[in-house]
């Protein structure tokens, strides 16, 4: 009995401090999650005015909003797509700042069952925006109950059975929608043809970039030189997201290398440990070139070949990847594949091919 009571003893004290490491390691977590979800929220802009980057579009959203303002109506079904990272939500965000309105926020793939784009839609106020990312990403369902919700801000509904069945239109407020796509090209023409206001975000300039840089080292608490900031936006992609995420990992590397401050240096010294080089490639970006020109003699290369060569994703590689070096000229697509461009022959230090260079 007395070693029956030990085993139970020890099972449970193992217990115990299993769960203690667990509780531990989920609080960890959180603290994490929620000092991430918080470092986002403070380095987003708040109204158009400190959104830095994307003039045109900027100009446009400042008539449009205005514009409803003097109407005392809802702003326009808006569409904005372009590559990952460029500010589409916290555009959205802006706008319903700008406004004074709620905005909610979900994602197509969240709105898998036909109740819940009907629970959120139900849930609107007048003058409320709905912002739905990666939209091209809705299914068919879905997508036939929003045409009657944005046009005529109606829902269709049926209800019995067989034979009793009928149809409801029950009214909606006026909402605004704000759709988010990486993938233009997949949205249907009936749901594209819905938006009022459709536009595509840009790569942002390394100038533009350069007072992100600032701004968020600024919110961060830290001292950052025009030159570190420099540094730090050439090497971004001509994306605000990665620029905040290099500025965060400068800052750390400043605080334990340096006095805190970054430098031209600094920054280049931080960015070189992380292997981002001068036109802003990491590890994937090199071994994705060197895999088609080594491998493949530069292309053409199907996706799926490149994807399974690099043990990457396709889909990542598509839409994480490729728009830099496209937008770069790094590599090209072609119908029978990617190729890599003459400029990312020099770019790697290899001599460009001349059964290649021909097809340039």
């Amino acid at each position: 009995m007395a070693i029956f009571s030990d085993n139970e003893s020890n099972k449970e004290s193992l217990k115990k401090n299993q769960n203690n490491k667990r509780e531990k390691s989920e609080n960890l977590q959180t603290k994490e999650i929620s000092f991430d979800r918080s470092f986002e929220n403070n380095i987003r802009p708040k109204k158009l005015d400190e959104y830095i980057g994307q003039t045109a579009l900027k100009n446009t959203l400042k008539i449009s909003i205005e514009a409803s303002k003097k109407r005392n109506k809802q702003i326009d079904h808006m569409l904005f797509y372009g590559p990952p990272g460029l500010g589409k939500t916290t555009l959205a965000s802006v706008i319903a700042n700008e406004l004074e309105t709620n905005i909610k926020i979900t994602s197509a793939p969240a709105l898998e069952r036909p109740r819940d784009i009907i629970g959120i839609l139900m849930s609107l106020k007048d003058g409320e925006i709905l912002f739905i990312d990666e939209i091209h990403r809705l299914n068919k369902i879905t997508e036939e109950i929003l045409y009657p919700a944005m046009e005529d801000f109606f829902l269709d509904m049926t209800t019995g059975k067989t034979q009793t069945v009928k149809t409801l239109r029950v009214p909606l407020p006026h909402f605004t929608l704000i759709g988010a796509t990486t993938k233009a090209g997949e949205l249907s023409g009936p749901l594209r043809d819905r938006f009022g206001i459709i536009h595509r975000l840009q790569f942002y300039t390394t100038e533009e970039l350069s007072k992100v840089v600032e701004r968020t080292a600024k919110i961060l608490e830290i001292e950052i030189e025009k030159e570190g900031a420099l540094v730090i936006a050439k090497r971004s992609r001509g994306t605000p997201r990665i620029a905040n995420r290099l500025v965060k990992r400068v800052a750390d590397y400043a605080i334990v290398k340096a006095n805190g401050i970054i430098t031209k240096e600094i920054a280049q010294e931080a960015l070189d440990t992380l292997h981002i080089d001068n036109s802003g490639l990491d590890t994937t970006d090199r071994a994705l070139l060197n895999l088609i020109i080594e491998k493949y003699d530069g292309g053409p290369v199907g996706l799926e070949t490149i994807a399974a060569a690099l043990g990457e994703d396709a889909k990542t590689i598509e839409d994480v990847y490729e728009p830099y070096l496209l937008q770069e000229g790094f590599i090209q697509r072609t119908p029978r594949g990617r190729k890599v461009s003459p400029q990312g022959y020099r770019l790697l230090g290899y001599k460009t091919n001349p059964a290649q260079q021909s097809l340039f």
